[in-house]
């Protein structure tokens, strides 16, 4: 089995329920905001003139396959809204969709806005990774760990995405030593840089920003927009990329074809990132599926049923390395869906919804405690 040696401690936050559907919360509607705009943008007066799908479609992921509640709000990316009961809206690229679960549980999509029906689906579909089987990962899952098999029984369709990396990059950026809420204001404000899409929910939608045009944004400017020290490594990550010789996303992609350790080294070599914050992003946008996003509760787990001459001991880098292993050890070559799936049982709102005897008295005190960040660990001490 392969070993991995990299350095990945985070903090990574608890993300919260999913949002009231009675938010009104939006972003900002210019394209080039403000120096001095705040992190509560204003709502447009019209959207563009766009193609439009006339209907919802199935997308034939049953709910086994796919879970929105337990894919999107659960801190991978901060950019899709909860717009309805059981249904999320989003942008891929220049295309509007949203998703939904139908009464028996299937997925369905619908495309708000798109230059192109037939890319806005294969788009759709590579996001979602749906060249993976969650049912037959499960299965192996379930065959080496017994208490996996119990949780998937209730948590079924948690599925991991294949984000854009500059995308995904940034979004983790602004997770650095951070709560959910003021991440996802910072995420909006990145995101109102890029061409509007159109508005869904009450909530308006952009296309993510090219890295020409984020290197176009000065620190100031973010710091002015409540961004803080994350200012210099946003704007200073923009610059890298943008020197490189075939641009800043096409180097990102490339890093898809190395190995893990090869990847969290060149991620490690921009502004603001660390070992910590570069397996999320390797897990959720390179391809990178056995990474291990080690944090002070995937610890907790490990010690728990992996590790537990561990228990009582201090996190270090090494242990870090450890775990990532024991984690890769236990899965496999996807060890990284599995650990997200546990990861997600840690919540608060997923522990309410099963079964008491998972659980002793401690886990169910623990499970009270206020929601924490994803991946928000200080990069500075990296």
């Amino acid at each position: 089995m392969q070993s991995l040696k990299p350095s990945l401690t985070m903090k990574r936050p608890r993300p919260p329920s999913p949002p009231p559907l009675s938010t009104t919360t939006t972003t900002t509607t210019t394209t080039k905001p403000k120096p001095t705009q705040s992190l509560h943008p204003k709502t447009p007066s019209k959207e563009p003139k766009t193609k439009t799908h006339p209907k919802w479609v199935p997308l034939n992921l049953s709910r086994s396959e796919l879970s929105l509640p337990l894919t999107f709000p659960t801190g991978q990316t901060f950019r899709w809204k909860q717009t309805g009961p059981l249904q999320y809206t989003g942008t891929i690229g220049p295309h509007l969709l949203s998703l939904k679960h139908l009464h028996n549980g299937d997925v369905s999509y619908f495309i708000h806005s798109t230059p192109s029906q037939s890319a806005a689906k294969l788009a759709l579909l590579d996001f979602l990774n749906v060249g993976i089987s969650l049912a037959k990962l499960w299965q192996v899952f379930s065959e080496n760990d017994s208490r996996f098999a119990e949780l998937a029984k209730h948590l079924k369709g948690a599925r991991v995405l294949r984000q854009d990396p500059v995308e995904c990059l940034l979004q983790f950026l602004c997770s650095s030593n951070n709560n959910i809420g003021r991440i996802t204001k910072m995420v909006d404000f990145i995101s109102s840089l890029g061409t509007y899409l159109g508005t869904v929910g009450g909530f308006e939608f952009h296309e993510f920003p090219s890295v020409e045009r984020l290197s176009a944004v000065s620190e100031q400017e973010l710091r002015q927009a409540g961004f803080g020290y994350r200012a210099k490594y946003i704007t200073g990550t923009a610059d890298v990329l943008q020197s490189k010789r075939d641009g800043g996303a096409q180097w990102l992609l490339s890093l898809r074809k190395l190995d893990l350790q090869e990847a969290i080294n060149a991620l490690c070599t921009l502004p603001g990132v660390g070992p910590k914050v570069a397996a999320c992003i390797a897990l959720f946008s390179l391809d990178q599926h056995h990474a291990i996003p080690v944090d002070t509760h995937v610890w907790q787990i490990a010690t728990r049923y992996l590790l537990p001459e561990l228990a009582g001991a201090r996190l270090t880098p090494k242990l870090c390395s450890r775990v990532a292993e024991a984690f890769v050890s236990k899965y496999g070559a996807y060890a990284g869906w599995a650990q997200t799936l546990l990861f997600i049982a840690e919540l608060p709102s997923q522990k309410a919804l099963l079964p008491s005897h998972f659980w002793d008295v401690e886990e169910k005190k623990s499970a009270k405690r206020k929601d924490s960040d994803r991946c928000s660990s200080d990069e500075n001490s990296s």
